[in-house]
């Protein structure tokens, strides 16, 4: 029997560079990797789906199946994107935000309400300091470039207040202009400028904030997961498994590439000494694929979208991956 032909789009991560180059092999396929922006591979996903595997966005995925929106893909608990957001509010300086308590009552924008960045954000900001998503005014638009829009359509009840901003704004100069009181983004705003002390991020020392996080919840952020087209999945019900089992090999060549500090694996000069301080932190397997490792995670995540008013019900693990990949940990 010949293989499968597949086509496989990820942003170019370096735990899954062997299998983007072809060093690690997808069993019984030949992998045509396609290299690109996450954001452009999420808005083709859930447009015209041209792709075979692809990085889905977490949040997207879990509202997607709660609220029973079509999706041409089923996803695997591999987690190619993953970052703490503490770094990602930032703040007007002079509307008297000193701690993140003081940000209930105010107004804050989000390029989109749905994203898994302000997801995560906002679930850090109630479980730990007691900020409901309830208690904040939001408003949704592009960052830098006007016309942003919520994926599917989505409005939502009044359980939260979200309100778009307009097409021809930006949340960025909105910031700057102190008609929003602060913003959570993925990405730092224009008007976020070392020179400009009006715009500056809630949690100044956010790597320090961060560290003590996880020390305190275990919770490492998922942000993307993979997808495998679902029309494939009920043809060979063998694959999810075994494209799960790949990117889990790419991603121990990259770990083992990185402890050799003999040659830098990364374009940082003090990579080993990085390593060492986030191995010390997070532990050696500090990015795991697979539900076993990652339930605190993805069930933080759950909860999060239904008290935010995204996902209408509260769903089960086993409805988030395809079967034979829940207890998979290869």
């Amino acid at each position: 029997m010949s293989d499968l032909d597949l086509t496989i789009a990820c942003q170019a991560y370096d735990r899954i560079q062997a299998l983007q180059s072809g060093e690690v092999k997808v069993e019984g396929c030949h992998a045509r990797a396609l290299t690109m922006r996450a954001e452009d591979i999420f808005a083709r996903a859930y447009d015209d789906a041209p792709f075979d595997v692809t990085e889905l966005s977490m949040s997207s995925h879990i509202l997607a199946v709660a609220r029973g929106i079509a999706s041409a893909y089923v996803a695997i608990p591999v987690f190619p994107s993953r970052m703490f957001r503490h770094s990602a509010i930032y703040i007007r300086a002079d509307r008297g935000i000193a701690r993140p308590e003081d940000l209930a009552g105010k107004t804050i924008g989000v390029p989109e309400y749905q994203m898994t960045a302000a997801l995560w954000a906002r679930g850090m900001l109630s479980d730990e300091y007691g900020v409901a998503a309830s208690s904040i005014r939001w408003r949704t638009g592009g960052l830098d470039q006007p016309g942003r829009q919520e994926k599917f359509g989505l409005t939502f009840g009044d359980a939260v207040e979200v309100a778009p901003i307009g097409g021809d704004r930006t949340l960025s100069a909105m910031l700057a202009a102190g008609d929003i009181d602060a913003l959570i983004t993925a990405r730092a705003p224009a008007c976020f400028q070392p020179d400009d002390p009006a715009v500056t991020r809630l949690f100044a020392d956010y790597r320090a904030a961060e560290e003590t996080y996880f020390r305190k919840t275990g919770l490492f952020p998922i942000m993307h997961v993979i997808g495998v087209r679902r029309e494939l999945v009920e043809r060979h019900p063998w694959l999810p498994l075994a494209v799960t089992r790949a990117f889990e090999e790419a991603k121990r060549l990259c770990m083992r590439a990185m402890h050799d500090v003999g040659a830098l694996a990364a374009t940082l000069p003090w990579l080993g000494d990085d390593l060492a301080r986030t191995v010390a932190v997070m532990g050696e397997d500090y990015w795991p694929y697979g539900v076993p490792a990652n339930r605190a995670a993805l069930a933080a995540m759950l909860r999060y979208s239904v008290e935010q008013g995204l996902s209408p019900r509260l769903l089960d693990l086993h409805e988030l991956f395809a079967l034979g990949t829940l207890g998979e940990t290869p």
